[in-house]
């Protein structure tokens, strides 16, 4: 790091005063990303979500084997996170991954030397999406990974699909709404959107901490992140209906309700209205989940503004 009247350059990039908001953002971003060198946190964190993969998806991999069938390479990922259990378990990973939220290190009292905090924060989010972004991208890989001895590439669903869907074989492996996604979409498309679903969730997360964070402490930030989840574990319709003893009749209100009020309810596949019940359509979910991502985040930038950046201890 080094530092003069004119510019600072930081982890290879330099900071002009005057220069772009955009740019300048971008820096922290790429500062944040240089951390994960040698960082045994992030590597603990990527291991943690193999391993993870590799437990979710057994079960339908070893569907597969003994069944002799062969399966699409991104069907284990689309059975395996058409769970809102398998989401829940992936992104409590993140915690990990944002052990050390707000991010202060070495470099940021240089960093607030040439730029606003709100510039600063841009960069912190910034990093938040791309580094969720990548966690996510290499659990799709994961998955693909496991089941790839007998999968294929091609855009349609495989007999392994069809068994889970038409018979009461798979009713433990298979996606809950399977028999529709079979009959609706093709692999790629109901991938791309169980991806986008948990994408957007994880974001919520990891803003709700961030927004307690810089309001709060640490501590805070770390115990909203477990509130959150938690409240979508208990928000659950197979819970409230055993725990009130529900009869049927109520019982597709309750599942209703919670489709609406629950983000991870929101962000499991088959609690969609895809055309015949009052569930939330995705369009519905991609603008609640956009519009509370952006009350966090202004709830950060608010806060921001009177955090108090303490820099003792940090890491040279």
């Amino acid at each position: 790091m080094t530092i003069d009247n004119a510019q600072l350059t930081i982890g290879g990039r330099r900071l002009r005063a005057g220069k772009g908001f955009f740019r300048k953002a971008l820096a922290v971003t790429s500062y944040d990303f240089r951390l994960w060198r040698r960082n045994p946190r992030i590597a603990v964190t990527f291991g943690l979500a193999f391993v993870l993969c590799f437990l979710l998806s057994d079960k339908a991999v070893r569907f597969s084997l003994e069944y002799k069938t062969t399966m699409q390479i991104v069907e284990s990922f689309v059975w395996t996170f058409g769970d809102s259990n398998s989401i829940l378990l992936a992104s409590m990973l993140l915690l990990l991954l944002f052990a050390d939220m707000p991010f202060i290190n070495s470099g940021t009292p240089f960093y607030l030397m040439r730029i606003d905090r709100k510039t600063w924060l841009a960069g912190q989010a910034m990093y938040i999406a791309s580094a969720t972004l990548v966690y996510l991208l290499f659990i799709l890989g994961a998955t693909a990974l496991v089941s790839m001895r007998q999968s294929f590439v091609g855009n349609m669903w495989s007999e392994t699909a069809a068994i889970l869907g038409y018979s009461g074989a798979g009713q433990k492996v298979a996606l809950p709404a399977l028999v529709k996604t079979l009959e609706m979409s093709r692999p790629y498309a109901c991938m791309g959107t169980i991806f986008l679903l948990m994408l957007l969730y994880a974001l919520l997360l990891a803003f709700v901490m961030l927004a307690f964070n810089l309001k709060k402490g640490q501590i805070a930030g770390v115990v909203s992140a477990f509130a959150f989840s938690l409240f979508g574990f208990l928000l659950n319709p197979q819970t409230i209906k055993a725990i009130f003893q529900l009869p049927d009749e109520l019982t597709y209100k309750a599942n209703v309700a919670v489709g609406w009020l629950s983000p991870l309810n929101q962000a499991t596949y088959h609690m969609h209205n895809f055309g015949y019940d009052l569930l939330p359509r995705l369009w519905q979910t991609y603008l609640i989940f956009g519009a509370l991502i952006s009350l966090c985040f202004l709830a950060a930038l608010r806060a921001s503004r009177t955090y108090n950046f303490n820099f003792t201890g940090t890491d040279e």
